[in-house]
């Protein structure tokens, strides 16, 4: 069974179509980036796949729920949370409104340490740096522990060692076997993936890089 699948997918905002009839598949455990302009339609595929935008036509599966991690300039800088409890909201689907256990706690903190944000665990978002609120925010979706990881643009903008914890970091998920997808511009990002697909005129076309 395939991780994801697009089945015939499009999808229109008010002013443009941004996808046509686009079938797709990811197998488990692979590597894919999608490219393409600003507004060509990487974003909307992966909130499809996030199952927070539905498509106006076609379908999209998956195999489990993904942990979908958004760029930080997406995410609120008034929440009124600090960064642990940010990152303890990654273990919602795990506790279906049980209070933390042992292994969620112990989830949370792997994940805070393999982010670098031990130290900041305390902090409120709204008092952090870009790029701090970035790698908390994958801290986030790693402790989801899903099989299925979703990243929008996770390095752009980011300075050279918030760069190097993330790109560990999915290297370690595809070591374990996660779906990762990710859009991307950076162009040694997407030299990393085994697979690089190109969305242009509510197109996608692929290209094998293995």
């Amino acid at each position: 069974m395939d991780a994801v699948r697009f089945s015939h997918v499009g999808y229109a905002y008010p002013d443009r179509q941004v996808l046509s009839g686009v079938s797709l598949a990811f197998a488990p455990g692979t590597h894919t980036v999608l490219t393409g302009r600003n507004g060509s339609g990487k974003s909307t595929l992966l909130a499809m796949a996030a199952r927070v935008l539905p498509p106006d036509s076609g379908t999209v599966a998956t195999q489990a729920r993904p942990a979908y991690i958004i760029q930080h300039i997406e995410a609120p800088d008034s929440m009124p949370c600090t960064v642990r409890q940010a990152v303890e909201m990654g273990r919602w689907p795990h506790r279906r409104g049980r209070p933390l256990r042992a292994a969620d706690r112990q989830a949370v903190t792997d994940s805070m340490e393999r982010m670098g944000i031990t130290e900041l665990a305390g902090r409120q978002l709204r008092e952090l740096s870009g790029g701090q609120r970035q790698r908390t925010l994958i801290a986030q979706g790693l402790a989801q522990e899903s099989p299925i990881l979703l990243l929008d643009e996770p390095t752009a903008g980011l300075d050279a060692e918030a760069h190097h914890l993330i790109r560990a970091a999915v290297a370690a998920e595809l070591r374990r076997g996660t779906t990762v997808l990710e859009a991307s511009h950076d162009a040694a990002d997407i030299g990393r993936a085994g697979r690089v697909i190109t969305l242009s005129g509510g197109q996608a076309t692929e290209t094998s890089i293995l």
